[in-house]
């Protein structure tokens, strides 16, 4: 298992990777890192859905396209992807918030939500 060794978790341990196929994070380091030039605050390590990807395309977000200038190739369920915080959010107030990886999210997330109801979406890494 990977780990960043500057970056803190929900648990308050070392951030491990999220994803590297496709390639995720703010940063396109795999990991959900957050600074200043995370204008997302991309930060939840997220086990994309079927129905996260259809609700976050509603939104105006379609995953699931390729956009070659950044060298993205579109989503597909079963995908690991850091979600902005916001997104996360409006997917769980809307009953289809996808599970996390919570040692691959980062601590800034607390700021945003409880780690008792991030803990009901739990999935092992």
């Amino acid at each position: 298992m990977s780990v960043i060794y500057d970056s803190i978790n929900v648990f308050g341990e070392r951030l491990t990777v999220c994803g590297t196929d496709p390639m995720t994070g703010a940063y396109r380091d795999g990991c959900c890192n957050t600074g200043l030039n995370d204008r997302g605050t991309h930060t939840i390590c997220a086990v994309v859905t079927d129905e996260f990807l259809q609700f976050s395309k509603s939104k105006g977000n379609d995953l699931t396209q390729d956009y070659p200038p950044s060298n993205f190739k579109g989503l597909i369920a079963g995908d690991k992807w850091c979600l902005c915080v916001s997104r996360w959010i409006e997917a769980y107030q809307a009953g289809v918030a996808p599970p996390i990886i919570l040692e691959a999210t980062h601590l800034k997330t607390l700021d945003y939500f409880p780690l008792d109801v991030l803990m009901r979406f739990k999935v092992l890494q």
